[in-house]
């Protein structure tokens, strides 16, 4: 059995083209911390054709609005937000070039498919460990939108920051697929106890 996979962000065609869903991946390199306040903003700055504080093509952006860092951390607990509440802002960022989310729980269609189309994956975080994965941030900067806190815009420098591929660039779901496997197991289960 083959180790985790290891990448460096940014991202490019060829590093997510290797992915498939299930995919255990180790990221390190630089990465932007923005949640659902700082995804409008960032819509709002579209839509009045202004320049984005960040150049998206080929960035992995991870939801998260980490907690104040205590006196000698450089970030505080940095556990993954509910993906979902992304979904209507991500289709304008992958056009962009966008390659990379991260957070936790399933996509809508129109972002899978928006990620077929554009070549990005989704990777999932493990939920439930935000102190292990600050442990992983190595360097936590303020890019834009100081107002919205914890929700600003951030660069993170990470170090092997644990991941799996939830989507991949072919239209595979993770959490379909494992729905899938336990239905029919469950199935199996069910015409075991019949015959017996």
């Amino acid at each position: 059995m083959t180790g985790p996979i290891k990448l460096k962000a940014p991202l490019s065609d060829s590093d997510v083209a290797e992915l498939k869903i299930g995919d255990e991946v180790l990221l390190s390199g630089v990465i932007y911390a923005a949640r659902d306040a700082a995804h409008t903003r960032l819509m709002e700055l579209l839509a009045s054709g202004k320049e984005l504080p960040i150049k998206i093509e080929g960035q992995v952006l991870y939801y998260v609005g980490p907690a104040p860092p205590r006196p000698g951390e450089v970030i505080g607990p940095a556990g993954p937000t509910t993906s979902c509440r992304m979904d209507p802002y991500t289709p304008p960022l992958l056009k962009l070039g966008l390659k990379g989310m991260i957070g936790k729980g399933k996509r809508s269609e129109e972002v899978i498919e928006a990620m077929k189309k554009h070549r990005a994956v989704y990777f999932a975080a493990v939920g439930g460990a935000a102190p292990l994965l600050m442990k992983k941030i190595k360097k936590a900067e303020l890019v834009a939108f100081e107002e919205l806190g914890t929700g600003a815009l951030r660069r993170l420098e990470v170090e092997d920051f644990p991941l799996i591929v939830a989507n991949d660039i072919y239209g595979n779901d993770l959490y379909d697929a494992a729905r899938k496997r336990y239905s029919r197991a469950a199935s199996r289960g069910r015409d075991r106890k019949m015959r017996d």
